[in-house]
């Protein structure tokens, strides 16, 4: 029997023995936040205990989605005017152009704009429930017209959204693109992306953006998945995969929640440590109001809590 190590096995205890992932990291990463406006009193508070969990991170904004519809338009109103004025946060109010006359948006962004608020991200956002998107009458017909709209009003500092695997109603990759470059052009100053769960899926995204003369900060979105099904049904929505792996990791982990978090944050932090190696110094998490898993990979990217004045 043969005692010689296969060319696998030395690649495997090199990776091993090399320096362990996040070692010695220097915590020079911006990292921002994103949350949905609570529907009732104990999701308020889950929400409130999250904010005040990520906030000694320093994220430079966190952002308050937005959907279609009046109730929820004054919860994100209400929840950004409220992390506006009881936190040093910089907030950041999602609009889109669903359901609304320009007239109405103007309004909402002046209110905003009033609250102490100075920073939108500017969407086209989807129709509720996942019918096709119907413009408006007197409606903006799209996130450029939107962000053109904005910038009449005030000032303001505009995140726009791109898509690594592409917008699932563009007709092609270099549309899709185009598009993006006209947001930028309109007066956005960063696109936020939608997420993704392959580091190269961005890499060759940010590559595509530079050839088509997009020079504005491309910020990757951050999913942590706790939950498998629902994020499932995200990704069928926005055109993300998910690929066969990560599939195969969450297998057997329906009844074991604190297993399946540790997953979730092992899975996303690999990931961010990969973008990080190409580049990437800021991040953008999807925390779907929990802290925890955004918590935990901030950490692992060197990123430390101020707490009681420190600096990080």
């Amino acid at each position: 029997m043969s005692h010689s190590i296969s060319h696998s096995q030395l690649q495997e205890s090199r990776l091993a023995i090399d320096t362990p992932l996040f070692a010695g990291l220097p915590g020079d990463v911006e990292i921002s936040f994103e949350f949905f406006p609570p529907k009732s009193e104990k999701m308020e508070q889950q929400l409130w205990d999250s904010i005040m969990t990520l906030a000694p991170l320093q994220p430079r904004f966190v952002s308050v989605t937005y959907g279609a519809g009046g109730s929820t338009r004054e919860r994100t109103h209400a929840t950004v005017a409220r992390i506006a004025a009881e936190t040093e946060i910089a907030a950041a109010a999602h609009l889109t152009c669903v359901g609304a006359s320009k007239e109405e948006i103007i309004e909402t962004a002046q209110q905003y704009w009033d609250a102490g608020v100075r920073h939108i991200v500017a969407l086209r956002g989807d129709a509720p429930d996942g019918e096709q998107f119907v413009l408006h009458p007197q409606g903006f017909a799209s996130a450029v017209d939107l962000v053109a709209g904005l910038k009449k009003i005030a000032p303001f500092e505009i995140s726009v959204a791109a898509y690594p695997e592409t917008h699932p109603a563009a007709n092609c990759p270099q549309s899709d693109i185009d598009n993006l470059k006209r947001k930028i052009d309109a007066g956005a100053s960063r696109a936020i992306t939608q997420f993704f769960f392959d580091a190269e899926h961005f890499f060759r995204f940010r590559d595509s953006c530079a050839a088509a003369g997009i020079d504005a900060e491309l910020v990757p979105g951050i999913l942590p998945v706790s939950n498998v099904g629902q994020t499932r049904k995200f990704a069928g929505m926005c055109g993300a995969a998910i690929p066969n792996w990560m599939d195969d990791l969450f297998e057997g982990l329906d009844d074991h929640p604190a297993s399946r978090q540790l997953v979730a944050a092992t899975i996303a932090a690999e990931m961010c440590r990969k973008l990080y190696a190409g580049g990437v110094r800021h991040f953008h998490f999807y925390t779907l109001n929990r802290a925890e898993l955004s918590f935990a990979i901030c950490h692992l990217l060197g990123k430390r809590a101020n707490i009681e004045g420190e600096i990080a």
